[in-house]
């Protein structure tokens, strides 16, 4: 009998529990993949809380990609017009240190220095790397593709209750009256969520659901209420209803009087959005506008969900914000079935965001702008005050532009696949040929990234290694490794480890598993909001998947494991005087509208089936089977305006760049949008990809590109029997 081993999905964030085990040595029994080869079992773990022994596609073929094209030794290369040769960990060891104190002896430019990771990384890889970056190296230089995933949400949650971290939990799926989902396609996205809150909604008659999105997705087939409304009009819509139930008077004025600051700069914005003018501007009708503020106002427990369609945006921070106005006003914050529930996009975003891995934050939810917690680091690290420099490091995007300037001296990419996610991607690809010294260290090889690096490090991924993830209710679990890693890879948080040592910090990264990396970790998140003091990997080992806060003083008594299900249950908050703050925004649209030289607003997202740009997904036989190729959506009456029928071939132009897709004319899209996903890069399609579309504009909070928004122009590409189809088929539309 084989013996399954717990981990994680490391797909998205609602972080499914599964159960592995090796391949069957003989019988019918035996998982295999499309070549014939063995692969390991993988099975829903029933135990875990968060997903209940349900999986995806993704998840239940994940074990198909172990072994297929894998990066199994350190290759290098003097310049990028050479071929990789093969060289020892030692070689490669040597060749970034000797970088990194090149750069350090240089003064100054030790800000040269930048590291882009990723949320697939485990908790303990993302604690080396603030470690080594933030405190050894003095360089908040860590940036995170969360940046283009969850940077909105952290900076909403910050601004409106002092303090990053989603307040709800799965169980509000299955006990809310209302669901709003606003820029989210849950069911392909987050599926087992979806899956939850379908059932429970399917079962229960008076419990409402409501879908704002352009696109009529398979979440909105489910809903009470689908509001297609215009690519950047959130915020319109959003204060629409609060006038609505503040003209209804389902407010909850004794909450907002003792919990929260600000309503009256609120209530100034609020009232210049009558429903006439929101319909207006979002397209949609006042009644289906009045039924939603109805949903809303007249519901026990509201639950909001949202995801990359409200992060994604120039408006992301004042999006979030104005979603959690909403539940300020009307009091649905700290109690079961309610409250902003951000989803996380990456498996460990969440557990990036406890161990500081973006360029403005330190371990704990600290700031590096804030002087007490620069201190309490040091101190905790043991170096001389001012190391941590109170700087805010580059972003994402601040490295790609430090590489056109020549500012950037060393890149080290992990475990993300920019030459793919990136925005205006023609223009980060010349600036990645720009980089001196480009270290990429991943699973896989090739990536369409692979081709920009001068030094490619193998990385032990899912399954190869133990450490910790936290999904989007804030569960911790830990990861056990079952298998090892193949070749010479090594995990990512021995890498970053063993470059400090090398570089002279030996007795800040001697440990010998990472057990012992957590449990540094969690002592630094002692008395913080995410305070997870009170966990190890020994008691998350006995225990199970936990949420936090869990902290030191109440291990050991009868806590149970799900005792820290929600945030605010005391109705205090994390600012200084104890309160919700709202957050006053009129609504400022896209940041590049349509216009008559391009007239249609490209959005883009993810498919069932797929992860992000392919460099696990593309490798399986049966997802590549259910998304054979890319495609564009547009709906019938703009197909009929520029002569287009199905699966003809369009060429999309923006002032960035230009794509090719086949059509998909389908009514699921609203008029003047138009729809590709964001998988293909060029590894798996020619001229496909989104990013060369899109354009680098973000939110000034939060720093997250708009990536969900460009004005684009259809070229169709026809031939003389695409012409006739058309003849033929035009007169159904």
């Amino acid at each position: 009998m084989n013996e399954f081993t717990k981990t994680l999905c490391p797909y998205c964030g609602v972080g499914c529990g599964l159960e592995v085990s090796p391949p069957a040595q003989h019988g019918k029994a035996t998982n295999r993949d499309s070549e014939g080869t063995p692969t390991w079992r993988v099975r829903g773990d029933k135990s875990h809380p968060s997903s209940q022994g349900m999986v995806c596609v993704k998840g239940a073929t994940i074990a198909e990609s172990l072994d297929k094209n894998r990066l199994n030794y350190p290759m290098m290369r003097d310049s990028l017009k050479q071929e990789f040769r093969r060289v020892s960990w030692d070689e490669a060891f040597d060749k970034i240190t000797q970088r990194i104190q090149t750069l350090r002896l240089n003064g100054d430019e030790t800000d040269s220095i930048c590291m882009y990771g990723s949320g697939q990384f485990q908790t303990e890889d993302y604690y080396l790397a603030q470690k080594l970056l933030k405190g050894c190296l003095g360089t908040n230089n860590f940036d995170a593709n969360s940046r283009l995933c969850m940077s909105s949400a952290v900076s909403g949650y910050i601004q409106s209750f002092g303090a990053d971290g989603p307040p709800c939990c799965y169980e509000d799926l299955e006990l809310t009256d209302c669901a709003f989902l606003i820029g989210t396609n849950t069911a392909e996205c987050h599926p087992i969520i979806f899956n939850r809150l379908a059932k429970y909604h399917k079962k229960n008659r008076h419990v409402k659901m409501v879908v704002v999105d352009p696109r009529r997705t398979p979440t909105a087939e489910a809903a009470d209420l689908h509001l297609a409304i215009r690519p950047g009009t959130d915020i319109d819509l959003l204060n629409g209803i609060a006038h609505l139930l503040m003209r209804w008077n389902y407010i909850d004025t004794l909450f907002m009087d003792d919990c929260t600051s600000n309503f009256p700069a609120y209530a100034e914005v609020i009232r210049h959005y009558s429903p006439d003018v929101v319909a207006s501007r979002c397209g949609i009708s006042i009644a289906d506008l009045e039924t939603a503020a109805k949903y809303w106002g007249k519901s026990k427990s509201v639950l909001s969900l949202w995801s990359m369609g409200v992060n994604q945006s120039t408006e992301g921070t004042a999006k979030v914000r104005t979603i959690i106005n909403l539940h300020l006003m009307t009091g649905q914050i700290g109690k079961p079935g309610a409250g902003p529930f951000s989803l996380t996009g990456q498996p460990n975003a969440m557990g990036g965001r406890e161990a500081g891995g973006l360029a403005h934050l330190l371990p704990g939810y600290r700031l590096v702008k804030n002087e007490q917690h620069r201190t309490e680091v040091e101190d905790f690290w043991g170096l001389e005050r001012g190391k941590i420099s109170p700087v805010a490091g580059l972003t994402a995007w601040d490295m790609i532009t430090g590489l056109e300037s020549g500012n950037v001296g060393l890149l080290w990419i992990a475990a993300t696949n920019p030459a793919v996610s990136m925005p205006d991607l023609e223009r980060t690809k010349k600036a990645l040929l720009k980089s001196p010294f480009t270290i990429y260290q991943d699973a896989y090889y090739p990536t369409e990234t692979s081709a920009y690096a001068h030094v490619l490090l193998p990385a032990a991924q899912w399954g190869e290694k133990t450490g910790i993830m936290t999904n989007s209710e804030r569960r911790v679990t830990l990861c056990s490794a079952f298998r090892e890693p193949p070749r010479e890879a090594k995990p990512d948080w021995e890498i970053f480890a063993e470059v400090g040592r090398r570089l002279g910090f030996e007795d800040k990264f001697a440990f010998n598993n990472s057990a012992e990396v957590y449990a540094e970790f969690v002592q630094l998140t002692r008395h913080r909001p995410c305070d997870m003091s009170g966990l190890s990997h020994q008691k998350l080992q006995v225990q199970g998947p936990t949420q936090w806060p869990h902290p030191k003083e109440e291990a050991g008594t009868r806590r149970g494991r799900d005792a820290g299900k929600r945030l605010y249950t005391d109705l205090r908050f994390h600012t200084p005087d104890g309160r919700a703050r709202f957050g006053a925004y009129y609504s400022k649209g896209l940041a590049e509208p349509p216009d008559p030289n391009y007239p249609f607003v490209l959005t883009t997202g993810r498919l069932y089936g797929h992860w992000h740009t392919q460099t696990r997904t593309g490798r399986i036989e049966k997802i590549r089977q259910m998304h054979p190729e890319p495609f564009i959506e547009i709906h019938p009456r703009d197909a009929a305006t520029l002569g287009i029928i199905d699966h003809q071939w369009l060429e999309v132009r923006s002032r960035r760049g230009k794509t090719k897709f086949p059509a998909k004319v389908t009514k699921a899209i609203s008029p003047g949008t138009v729809f590709v996903p964001m998988h293909w890069g060029k590894l798996w399609a020619d001229d496909a990809e989104a990013n060369n579309l899109t354009h680098s504009e973000s939110c000034p909070d939060s720093l997250q590109p708009e990536l969900k928004a460009c004005a684009v122009q259809l070229v169709p590409i026809f031939v003389e029997s695409t012409a006739k189809n058309y003849q033929l088929q035009s007169s159904q539309w």
